[in-house]
């Protein structure tokens, strides 16, 4: 099997898994991920990384600002940019997630942890 193969194989498997826990939310899970993960990075940035169309991620940043769960600001250096932060609710939600997911996962495996760190690291090189 190719890599290609592999990663289509894995990414599918994943969303597939991880959409069945965020009750159909999936997306919004998504974006709340990579806000508190990249919180230094513009708006632009980040949907880059999510491979969204920017129309798409301002209908869902417009909605999660509604809901409280994110901020969004100018950028400091550069004015033009757009930043966006996790709220404490949207902390919380995202963590209530990620604990379910977590749970999900509970056995502790030196070597998947190893591999899925390699991958995030490759593909995060990719993007």
């Amino acid at each position: 099997m190719k890599n290609i193969e592999r990663l289509l194989e894995i990414e599918a498997l994943a969303e597939n898994l991880t959409k069945h826990i965020a009750n159909n939310n999936l997306l919004k899970i998504k974006v709340l991920y990579f806000i508190s993960q990249y919180e230094n990075l513009s708006v632009g940035m980040i949907i880059d990384k999510l491979g969204l169309k920017k129309s798409n991620f301002a209908l869902m940043a417009k909605e999660l600002e509604s809901q409280g769960l994110v901020l969004s600001r100018q950028g400091e250096i550069d004015k033009r940019c757009k930043m966006m932060y996790l709220t404490e609710k949207g902390k919380a939600e995202l963590k209530e997630f990620m604990d379910t997911l977590d749970s999900y996962f509970e056995e502790k495996n030196p070597e998947i942890e190893h591999c899925l760190e390699t991958l995030s690291i490759y593909l995060n090189k990719k993007i």
